[in-house]
């Protein structure tokens, strides 16, 4: 079996493998960066993960695995202090570290540094054909009779955005932290001198927004909704992430699933928790009374065009509701416009260009209609498995139903 990416899910994979010895299995996984790491970029101080951290990589298949978050948290000394904090979240840097602790009993499987270029089935007994291109830009390929593929999840820059192919001053907010540290150095006064644009209305956008005002910079955040959304936490709905939810979303007709998905979006997309929306509401307040004024909020607000100069990033802001228009220049652009996921894009050879991918609920890829033996895809379905396909709810459940999958498909 050959793994293109070796992110959560795939890591959760290769622990459901070892929880099984099968006589002549062969596992290997394919991964672009040069060694592990989960959202780098992202990794804000003092952000926390939405989900609870019992739907980590194992605990929802296997409760006696040493691959928990409450191992790695005995394994680092911190399982007492954890407990005293009496919150189900972790900060995304401890998850990030927890991830990347369990990553490191898997290094001999892992070529690191490998970009994947294409993948097409092959007439051998091998079934498919993996080409990926390594540090030294040499392309080589492996030959595999089973794959799986958790490419995750790609970032989604608006038109405008893609357009302006000569500035690294309009950016997507997974490339936040390395790039921030490049702007710093470039103004004479390092952020605190800066004005940043935030683009979007969920989460991310007001962890950003929330981040840079933090650093001393001036923030304005534009958004389409006349207010930011909040996420809906509520306990019966936080049900549609149940792993036995994919079952019952399957079996519904597409009407069905495409109802339940636009009503119950605001659990994870486009929508924002309540904590954070008071704070933001609560500084944007704050210096209205005192000022200086270094947080403006741009309801109802659309960018109409953004063009790069000397001076920084100039972009035209529309008032949806009136019309009314203005420009400002921007020593930034943050795009917190959202992700979509990988799958088989781009993956010509076995999705042509046109090609309509689906994935079965065995987890197999459907490409026009046809569902291809031994090639299974990851967090890459919506549409048919329901809102936690892309999250890590589901991801040690899933990897147990593909290894037995693939331990059936592979047997003797």
């Amino acid at each position: 079996m050959l793994g293109v990416g070796f992110g959560p899910a795939n890591l959760a994979l290769a622990i459901a493998f070892g929880e099984t010895a099968v006589p002549g299995r062969t596992v290997r996984f394919l991964e672009r960066r040069r060694e592990f790491a989960w959202h780098p970029g992202m990794l804000l101080p003092g952000t926390s993960m939405q989900i609870a951290f019992l739907k980590d990589l194992v605990t929802l298949r296997n409760q006696t695995s040493p691959f928990s978050f409450v191992a790695y948290l005995g394994a680092r000394g911190r399982l007492v202090d954890f407990v005293n904090r009496a919150v189900l979240t972790p900060e995304r840097a401890e998850f990030a570290d927890y991830l990347a602790w369990a990553a490191s009993s898997f290094t001999g499987l892992v070529a690191y540094g490998q970009e994947v270029t294409d993948l097409s089935e092959s007439a051998d007994g091998a079934r498919f054909a993996v080409r990926h291109r390594g540090p030294d830009g040499v392309e080589r390929t492996t030959r595999a009779r089973s794959v799986v593929v958790a490419r995750g999840l790609r970032p989604v820059l608006p038109e405008w955005a893609r357009a302006q192919t000569d500035t690294d001053r309009i950016l997507h907010n997974i490339d936040l932290l390395p790039r921030l540290d490049d702007l710093a150095r470039e103004l004479p006064g390092g952020l605190p001198a800066a004005r940043i644009l935030v683009v979007g209305g969920g989460q991310s956008a007001a962890e950003v927004a929330i981040h840079l005002h933090d650093a001393g910079a001036a923030v304005d955040l534009a958004f389409h909704g006349f207010g930011l959304a909040a996420v809906d936490e509520s306990p019966f709905v936080n049900q549609v992430f149940d792993p036995g939810v994919v079952d019952e979303f399957d079996a519904a007709p597409d009407e069905v699933r495409t109802e339940l998905l636009r009503r119950h979006g605001n659990t994870n997309y486009a929508a924002v928790e309540h904590a954070l929306t008071h704070e933001l509401y609560d500084r944007w307040y704050r210096e209205a009374v005192t000022g200086p004024r270094r947080l403006r909020v741009h309801r109802t607000t659309e960018v109409r065009a953004a063009r790069t100069g000397p001076r920084g990033v100039e972009v035209t802001l529309r008032r949806v509701t009136t019309g009314e228009s203005s420009t400002t220049v921007f020593d930034a652009v943050v795009c917190a416009t959202g992700f979509e996921p990988g799958g088989l894009s781009g993956l010509s050879g076995i999705a042509p260009p046109g090609a309509e991918v689906r994935v079965a609920r065995s987890h197999r890829a459907v490409i026009d209609g046809r569902e291809v033996p031994g090639l299974y895809v990851q967090g890459a379905d919506l549409p048919g498995h329901g809102l936690g396909t892309t999250l890590l709810s589901n991801v040690a459940v899933r990897a147990g139903e593909i290894a037995r999958a693939l331990d059936r498909e592979e047997a003797p």
